[in-house]
């Protein structure tokens, strides 16, 4: 529940009569009844009518509480107790011409212990340019001349504790994201409301929460307005890159406010080229700060939500596995005898080959469930792709459908353990001709190719497809269990084994979309080729 509107007020002023005029105006009822009446007779005498000239304070006008200082120490002094004792002032009305500290000096000091109050300057004039009290005294600043009448001073104090009130509660609203637990989808809706609240603060019709990666490449994830139909993003980009934003910082460049914490971020595109408030960029940096920590706080939660699942289904089906794996490495028994006795011919090889596969997808299951480690020896990278291939083609007779080419070269070592290798490669060609035929492309081809990095001590695997791509819907979580789509016999297990393989050899594997699906392996490797060497396989 939100706090109580903060309507405390400041008045700093070395004319006395100014302060307690001010008091006056915000404070009515310190003039007693007795004297409201008497100066209402005297009004009545003086103008032949009976006339009112305090009236009544209605109650739409906030009841307010003043506190006064004569000058710009005292009040620092009060404002630095203000915020000790929790109660710090919504607004301070500022005096520019002051002996000692003005009005400008003073603001600066309230900066340091006060960057949220609203300061509103009250001068008969000022030797100051309304440019130079914003760069120095922050832009959450108002500017109003003497004389004034009694309504622009309330209506200057009302404004600014609604204002103030209200990017309070946003502020609370934003911290307590982070500290929520919510699934993905009702996060998104949650941010989606909230970035809607902050950007009609900002000024501004248009806003985007995503991740900014390191290669300028953008992921959305929530937006406000039209902002994809009237911004070109690719440009966007462009200005972004010539800005050098650092992490946890916000700039702002024209109609332009970024905002950014790690990679996330918040474009905003502002309705009028104007410097943002402070207070306004400081609601932008705090939101993405506690977006970003809600976002992966809820990554943390799907995750851990899946490893249960995961552990729960692997148990026992791991059980299950356990107790067939032992018939099934009995074929190789029951083959032996075959051979001894001359009966069988070619489909004891077949036999053979069918429980080698069985005993390896077994084997392979089990080790995702328990994350055994993987054994590292040096083997040949050519070779191992070359024999995955062959399994996927063997195993689901694709036949002439799909074309695979490679390029890798034949003499490049992995530090690894080669059979889960060709597991890889098995799962992700085997993926790639299911949804290449599944789309019925034409010509379909997959190209596979290892570039060595030698400074790197790393080999670069690619593995690329001219299919339809992977859907959008689901390429966030590719690599997580149990995500498939247009698969008809597929567990939704073969690409999650295929990341924590990849991850068990100290690798990386990411996923993006360019006239198909392009699948990006790193792996470190040992004996490097010489430069210059060209013994390719294809």
């Amino acid at each position: 529940m939100m706090n109580q509107v903060n309507t405390s007020v400041l008045v700093i002023d070395d004319e006395e009569m100014v302060r307690d005029n001010i008091e006056e105006i915000l404070r009515p009822e310190h003039s007693t009844s007795i004297e409201n009446e008497n100066i209402n007779q005297a009004a009545s005498i003086l103008f032949d009518t009976p006339k009112e000239i305090l009236t009544p304070r209605t109650s739409k006008i906030p009841a307010f509480t003043v506190d006064k200082a004569p000058n710009g120490m005292d009040g620092v002094e009060l404002v630095k107790k203000a915020i000790q004792a929790g109660r710090p002032y919504a607004v301070i009305f500022l005096d520019i011409r002051m002996p000692g500290w003005d009005g400008l000096e003073t603001a600066m000091q309230i900066r340091k212990y006060d960057s949220k109050a609203e300061i509103i300057f009250i001068t008969a004039y000022s030797d100051r340019s309304i440019e130079d009290i914003v760069d120095k005294a922050g832009q959450n600043v108002g500017y109003h001349c003497k004389p004034y009448a009694s309504e622009e001073i309330i209506l200057l104090a009302t404004k600014a504790i609604t204002d103030y009130d209200r990017l309070r509660n946003l502020e609370k609203l934003i911290e307590s994201i982070s500290t929520i637990g919510l699934s993905e989808y009702q996060l998104n809706a949650l941010l989606k409301n909230i970035l809607d609240q902050l950007a009609i603060s900002v000024g501004t019709d248009m806003a985007l929460l995503g991740k900014l990666h390191d290669d300028f490449t953008y992921e959305k994830i929530i937006s406000f307005g039209a902002i994809e139909e009237r911004i070109d993003l690719e440009e966007l980009i462009i200005r972004i890159k010539k800005i050098h934003l650092e992490p946890d910082e916000v700039v702002q460049l024209d109609d332009l406010v970024l905002a950014r914490m790690d990679s996330y971020s918040v474009f905003a595109i502002l309705k009028r080229q104007e410097k943002l408030k402070t207070e306004k960029m400081y609601l932008l940096k705090l939101f993405v700060q506690n977006a970003a920590q809600a976002i992966r706080n809820a990554e943390l939660n799907e995750k851990l939500i899946q490893k249960e699942k995961l552990s729960a289904v692997g148990k026992a089906i791991g059980m299950v596995m356990h107790d067939l794996r032992t018939p099934i490495k009995n074929l190789k028994l029951i083959t032996s005898m075959m051979r001894e006795q001359n009966e069988g011919g070619e489909s004891i090889d077949l036999l053979d080959q069918c429980a080698n596969q069985a005993t390896e997808i077994f084997d392979d299951f089990l080790d995702f469930i328990k994350e055994t480690p993987v054994k590292k020896e040096p083997f040949n990278l050519s070779q191992a792709i070359d024999a995955g291939i062959k399994l996927a083609f063997a195993t689901n007779n694709y036949g002439n459908s799909v074309t695979v080419h490679q390029s890798i070269p034949k003499a490049l070592i992995i530090l690894g353990d080669e059979r889960k290798l060709k597991r890889i490669m098995l799962n992700l060609v085997n993926n790639a001709v299911e949804i290449l035929q599944h789309a019925k492309v034409e010509s379909a081809a997959v190209q596979i190719t290892a570039s060595p990095d030698e400074k790197n001590n790393q080999v670069q695997l690619i593995i690329r497809d001219n299919g339809p791509g992977i859907p959008q819907e689901i390429i966030k979580t590719l690599f997580e269990p149990f995500t498939t789509l247009h698969k008809i016999n597929g567990t939704g297990l073969g690409l999650a084994i295929v990341k924590q393989y990849v991850t068990a050899h100290g690798g990386t594997i990411t996923v993006r979309n360019d006239n198909g699906a392009v699948f990006t392996i790193t792996l470190p490797t040992t004996n490097l080729l010489p430069v210059g060497h060209n013994d390719y396989g294809t």
